[in-house]
């Protein structure tokens, strides 16, 4: 064998090394990353099939000591709960149709090559995406235009994303205009080439921005305390779940309650609240894995603003 044989031997070996090296770094940075976000779910998981008063001594880990379904029967036998379920679920569906179908249509209308004031309302519309009336105006508005105690003021303020228009907007203006064309030389209108060419083509840019719309609905609870506070019939799931753990802070952090109040927040903090929680990421986790494949795609191809 020669020398530059050799030679070469040994750089592929030393190259192998340090691919193994390398796929081992990343492997236990990758395991430590999975084990770091999974554990805090598969935690609370535990603790709300474990019996509440077991769970006070703590140590519960990735399994319940003693098993039970109290906590989720006490979490759904709450008429509040029950009424944010029912609310929530309602916003989800309703503002995420409406959200994505007028979000759509203006992304369309904008991305047309003949439409003089496309760029200027673009423009618009980006500028909203970093200046906004503040808290206290919005408030002002919603509440002038009869929004408060009512289920439309958790659709309609936010009917419109400039963010998801423009992601749509982009991934439009990425097909083919010979379709559009075509479909114009046989007769059909903006309207038919919007519904029979543009919907089919964009599915994966339309379920990822239903999935946004979807999760930003699903885990709003702010705008039901600002303008659905004393309307219990119009609460939320969120809300419910908010004001349970805002309950428990404040009443384990009071010094002037007793031990027993004390004793029975725990008892919340540690059951019932991990029920309340599970049943609240619970939807949104079943429904991800029905939109994951358009996912990464329209994210990539609908992900540049131009």
């Amino acid at each position: 064998m020669s020398s530059a044989e050799s030679v070469s031997i040994k750089k592929r070996k030393k190259f192998k090394l340090s691919d193994f090296l390398y796929s081992l770094v990343i492997g236990i940075i990758l395991t430590i990353f999975v084990i770091v976000t999974i554990y805090p779910l598969l935690n609370t998981l535990a603790v709300s099939f474990n019996d509440a008063m077991d769970a006070l001594r703590g140590g519960i880990y990735l399994w319940p000591r003693k098993w039970t379904l109290q906590n989720y029967i006490t979490v759904l036998r709450k008429e509040s709960m029950v009424t944010g379920l029912y609310i929530s679920v309602l916003r989800t569906v309703v503002g995420t149709v409406l959200q994505l179908s007028v979000t759509a249509l203006i992304a369309f209308v904008i991305s047309r090559k003949n439409f003089v004031f496309a760029k200027p309302i673009a423009l618009l519309y980006t500028l909203t995406m970093y200046v906004n009336g503040g808290l206290i105006p919005s408030f002002l508005l919603n509440k002038a235009l009869g929004f408060t105690n009512s289920f439309w003021v958790y659709i309609i303020p936010g009917l419109v994303s400039a963010f998801n228009m423009l992601v749509i907007r982009t991934y439009m203006n990425g097909l083919p205009d010979s379709l559009e064309e075509s479909a114009m030389i046989d007769g059909a209108g903006y309207f038919t080439v919007f519904v029979k060419i543009y919907v089919p083509l964009c599915k994966p840019v339309f379920a990822t921005i239903a999935l946004f719309i979807a999760v930003g609905q699903w885990n709003s609870w702010f705008d039901t305390m600002l303008y659905n506070r004393m309307a219990s019939n119009l609460t939320t799931l969120q809300y419910e779940l908010m004001k349970l753990l805002s309950s428990v802070s404040q009443l384990s952090g009071d010094p002037n309650k007793s031990a027993s109040a004390v004793t029975s927040a725990q008892v919340t903090t540690t059951s019932v609240r991990a029920a309340a929680t599970i049943l609240t990421c619970l939807p949104i986790v079943a429904l991800y894995p029905f939109l994951q494949r358009y996912f990464v795609t329209g994210l990539t191809i609908g992900g540049v603003k131009e």
